[in-house]
């Protein structure tokens, strides 16, 4: 806690430097704009983007970009003669000593570290009346299109200490307009009848408030009904509004004029559509050696056409002899994209009567074979340093229908926790842009919702982490887009073969077993001594733990040392087991976000998996332990089902609240065991931050075993994420969340089962602070984790470790959630 106290102590100090460094004595530095609205304080964004000046931005309340501007210097020299005239006795010492380049060099090396610091920084915000007078001419406007007419706006300026100030606004809004009579002028026929069929859906209805916002949306639906029921020369210049509010500005009489062309609109149709397959600008005018033509379409090129038609035009929703579209034309414009064989794709028309068009698509495909080559360095508490290579190479288009070939092989080199380790492996897919289905099962989901296939096959071996693992999968994933927002993937045939490769090293890497083993060995016979956990002496701590296991006399005896060998042994059969997992999955996915720029926005995620029903009913054969095989392999037989919600919100000035909600859990049947793979753990850089992957639960056990497991998952984060100077961002966290076992199984401690709600109490709280770094690409992430709460501590278990020497340096690439 000393450490802490410390710590925040610099930050007071440093806000406490001065701010008005390079405020002059006739400026006031403004520090605080404060909105009234009707005698009522404001803190809407949408008022302070209205605001033309606001203060200097601040992390954690210090304007640390202010604060790195004046490190700098706005007055200093600005080349190396001006810098040399003043500081005359440096620039002269290097000169003496070495020379003239040499003083030219140190001078620009000050200069530049100078421009760094302005450039980077933010340059003190001084209060310009000018600008104060626009921010309440800005303000009056807005509340003019929200429909206050006769709103006022005042502004006062108060000096609040040396060289600083505050803007004070008042607002009073006035009362409102509503909309009165709402009539509509409209020329053309054509367009008349189509507004008829569809005026129940306008934003302007008599009664409502006046906002300016429903008329841009009134004006937007139009165009979009009118462009998408043919009229392809429509735009928002043929339509105005003409409002009145003479009479009484509370009432507001609306006018809606929809002008005609001087050739009168005319519904258009599609009468020819072109598919260029092969365009490129250089060869735009050669002639076309290739062609065909598929359902009315015409498909082109410039060589050998390369292209599929019957699987190409199931991306063209533009038809020859239907009525032209605007979301037609887009539709098709984002399937040709999603196809991911084009680098570039265009549509134009031609207007070849004043009822007909010519639809022209121009695709420039990309190169057909690529290579990719990849290297990556990570850290992690499992992994010391772990350096990866991967190399892939893609055949697009491979059987003429769109199709995307991929294989890629990889390798990584280690320094684990056991030593010096490696993993090698490969996959092959091919991603088919439609359903790849028997019996016409294909024809269930309709073309516009880009329906895709992808085929995949892969495998690789671990060596020197954990128990050594080699797997193999193969699996057939079918994916389609319901909408925008929503999507949903379905997995078949989805199998993974797990098997362990050097079970001889358990007792070396679950160190903590081999430990609680060697205590019962002292109490089962005092004159034994276990062997050393090697690899060489791993056959006779097995027979060891089968001895114990068989003397009825020791587990009356003692009883409690019985049943840590049973549960030690229950967990090793567990772990060391290989697996088949022949798993279906169905996955539903909400997204809102509308793009990149979007900062407020939700995201949902709900996973439903079953693995062995199907191979389990139709295999003949158990294990021992009851469970279904294939080829003496234990099937893995469970439901899991996985929730994940996540929420962000956009605060402002770049700062945005995020917060994010998993659930999970597991369920085995027909006595299967829950693979390792498939389980939950707690901890990690994206996970709770204050404990390390796998140090954390389950329940509230002591987290003294290695790879910590759990069948229940939940987790809860919020994080602040804020700009800190250009592009280094801070975020404070907090997560809370552990993992819980619900098999009922004997042979887990009572500490780590889920027992209803009152088990909540046990989660693990952690807090932080983070920097990140954005270089576009990508953002490399620390965050600093902290123990809040420590559910397997004793007695009280908040704050017992909160300080640095107990916390924990995440590594990690990109955000958490």
């Amino acid at each position: 806690m000393k450490k802490l106290s410390f710590f925040f102590l610099l930050v007071v100090l440093f806000s406490s430097c001065s701010t008005i460094k390079y405020v002059k004595e006739n400026e006031l530095l403004l520090a605080k704009n404060t909105v009234y609205i009707d005698s009522v304080k404001n803190s809407s964004i949408d008022i302070s983007e209205l605001l033309m000046q606001r203060p200097n931005a601040k992390a954690l309340g210090v304007p640390l970009s202010l604060h790195f501007y004046n490190l700098g210097n706005p007055e200093a020299p600005k080349t190396p003669s001006e810098w040399g005239k003043k500081h005359i006795k440096t620039y002269n010492f290097f000169k003496d000593v070495f020379s003239e380049k040499q003083s030219i060099s140190v001078a620009k090396t000050f200069i530049g570290f100078n421009n760094w610091f302005l450039k980077s920084g933010q340059a003190p915000i001084i209060i310009d009346d000018i600008k104060t007078k626009r921010t309440v001419g800005n303000l009056k406007a807005y509340y003019q299109t929200e429909g206050y007419f006769r709103a006022t706006v005042t502004s006062k300026k108060d000096t609040i200490g040396k060289r600083k100030g505050a803007i004070t606004y008042h607002i009073t809004k006035g009362n409102p307009s509503y909309l009165d009579s709402i009539k509509t002028f409209i020329t053309s026929p054509v367009l008349d009848s189509l507004y008829q069929l569809t005026k129940e859906n306008s934003y302007l209805k008599s009664g409502d408030h006046y906002k300016n916002e429903n008329f841009i949306k009134e004006a937007n639906r139009l165009v979009k009904l009118f462009r998408n029921k043919g009229i392809y020369h429509f735009n928002e210049n043929y339509i105005s509004f003409d409002n009145d509010t003479l009479k009484n500005y509370e009432k507001t009489d609306v006018d809606i004029n929809i002008s005609d062309k001087i050739e009168p609109f005319q519904i258009q149709k599609i009468k020819k559509v072109n598919v260029y397959t092969d365009y490129t600008y250089n060869r735009r005018n050669n002639p076309h050696k290739d062609s065909v033509s598929y359902n009315g379409i015409n498909f082109y090129a410039h060589r050998k056409l390369k292209y599929n038609p019957k699987y190409l035009s199931q991306s063209l929703f533009v038809k020859p002899n239907t009525v032209y579209s605007d979301s037609l034309r887009n539709l098709t414009r984002t399937h040709l994209r999603g196809l991911k064989n084009f680098k570039a794709t265009s549509i134009r028309y031609n207007e070849l009567s004043s009822n007909e068009l010519e639809t022209n698509i121009y695709l420039t495909p990309i190169e057909k074979y690529t290579l990719g080559f990849e290297t990556e360095l990570s850290r992690s508490n499992i992994r010391n340093f772990d350096v990866s290579l991967k190399f892939s190479i893609t055949n697009r288009n491979t059987f003429k229908g769109a199709e995307i070939f991929k294989f890629s092989t990889f390798g990584s080199y280690f320094n684990s926790n056991n030593g010096p380790g490696w993993e090698v492996g490969s996959d092959i897919s091919l991603e088919v842009p439609r359903f790849m289905t028997p019996f016409g099962l294909n024809k269930l989901i309709p073309k516009r919702m880009f329906p895709r296939t992808k085929f995949y096959a892969g495998g690789g071996i671990q060596k020197n982490i954990a128990l050594d693992k080699q797997n193999i999968s193969v699996g057939i994933n079918y994916k389609w887009n319901y909408n925008n927002k929503k999507s949903i993937e379905l997995e078949l045939l989805n199998t993974q073969y797990i098997r362990n490769l050097n079970v001889n090293n358990y007792f070396t890497i679950y160190n903590s077993e081999y430990r609680k083993l060697d205590e019962v060995a002292t109490a089962y016979d005092p004159s034994y001594t276990l062997p050393n956990n090697t690899i060489g002496n791993y056959n006779q701590i097995v027979a060891f733990v089968r001895n114990v296991l068989t003397d009825e006399s020791f587990a009356s005896s003692n009883p409690t040392e019985y049943q840590n060998t049973l549960n030690i042994a229950n967990r090793f059969n567990i772990i060391t087991s290989d697996f088949l997992i022949p798993e279906i999955a169905y996955s539903y996915t909400y997204n809102n976000r509308a793009n990149i720029k979007d900062a407020s926005f939700s995201f949902f995620k709900l996973r439903i998996a079953n693995s062995g029903n199907v191979m389990g009913l139709l295999s003949k054969t158990s294990n021992s332990l009851g469970q279904k095989t294939v080829f003496k392999i234990p099937i893995a037989q469970y439901f899991k089902t996985d929730i994940e919600y996540k929420k962000y919100w956009d605060l402002g000035d770049n700062n945005v609240l995020a917060h994010r909600t998993f659930l999970g859990a597991i369920v085995t049947y027909d006595n299967s065991d829950i693979p390792f793979s498939r389980s939950y753990f707690a901890g990690g850089s994206n996970d709770i931050r204050a404990w390390r992957t796998y140090d954390l639960g389950p329940g509230t056990r002591s987290p003294v075993l290695e790879y910590n497991i759990g069948s229940l998952k939940f987790l809860t984060s919020f994080e602040y994420r804020f700009d800190v100077l250009g592009s280094l961002k801070g975020a404070l966290f907090v997560d809370a969340g552990n993992i819980w076992d619900i098999t009922n199984s004997d042979f887990v401690d009572d500490a780590a089962k889920f027992n209803g709600i009152k088990s909540l109490k046990d989660m693990a709280v952690a807090t932080g602070f983070g920097a990140r770094y954005d270089f576009k690409f990508l953002v490399a992430r620390l965050d600093l984790g902290f123990k809040v709460h420590e559910p397997y501590l004793t007695g009280n278990g908040w704050f017992q470790n909160f300080n640095f020497s107990r916390s924990v340096l995440n590594i990690g690439i990109n955000y958490p959630f």
